[in-house]
């Protein structure tokens, strides 16, 4: 029983150095300048026979990415939702977590941001229809009811605002903005807010 235990942890593990040294490599070179034997070489398994044990291919290795990243975002996003009452509170408490994740874990942003999912998984859902950013469209839609917000459509409050939050962090993911992302919190945070907030 320990050894069955003791297996199933051995593989986990293997299954998070590979998932985590693609993640690096696809952030830094690109989903398709990635090879097998690059994923294999970072996370120390013998070849890429030691990758098929865990994954049939680059895209399930990314399609598992992907999982991981919204899963946490979703809890993440429950979470703001639950400490704070009002819309906006909830929206500025979710643009922290995302400028917090540029500065602390750029790998992942870049994968979210600056990756185009579309053409790496296909298959994938558009991100407006994945669990994390529906609950977004609700914050929206909550805020136009309760006054706080414009009386936009959740879709174009969701352009609007996060347009300009998801470009600056882009700038400063691609190093066209030379300083961490926090410094350009605030200034970002009451432009995008300018565009839905109810005057």
């Amino acid at each position: 029983m320990d050894q069955e235990k003791e297996d199933t942890q051995t593989k986990a593990d293997a299954q998070d150095e590979i998932l985590l040294a693609a993640l690096k490599l696809f952030a830094e070179k690109g989903f398709f300048n990635t090879s097998l034997t690059d994923i294999a070489d970072a996370a120390g398994v013998k070849g890429t026979s030691g990758i098929y044990q865990h994954f049939k291919n680059k895209q399930m290795i990314a399609a598992a990415l992907y999982a991981n990243i919204f899963d946490s975002l979703n809890v993440s996003i429950d979470d703001i939702r639950r400490k704070n009452q009002k819309p906006a509170e909830q929206l500025r408490g979710i643009v922290d977590l995302l400028f917090r994740l540029t500065d602390e874990a750029p790998h992942v942003m870049q994968l979210l941001l600056v990756l185009n999912i579309n053409e790496i998984l296909p298959e994938e859902k558009p991100l407006l229809e994945t669990p994390p950013f529906a609950k977004i469209l609700k914050i929206f839609q909550a805020g136009a009811k309760s006054g706080e917000m414009r009386n936009l459509s959740p879709q174009l409050c969701f352009a609007y605002f996060f347009g300009i939050i998801d470009q600056t962090l882009r700038m400063v993911l691609t190093g066209e903005l030379d300083k961490k992302a926090d410094t350009y919190q605030s200034q970002t945070w009451l432009a995008a807010w300018n565009t839905i907030a109810k005057k």
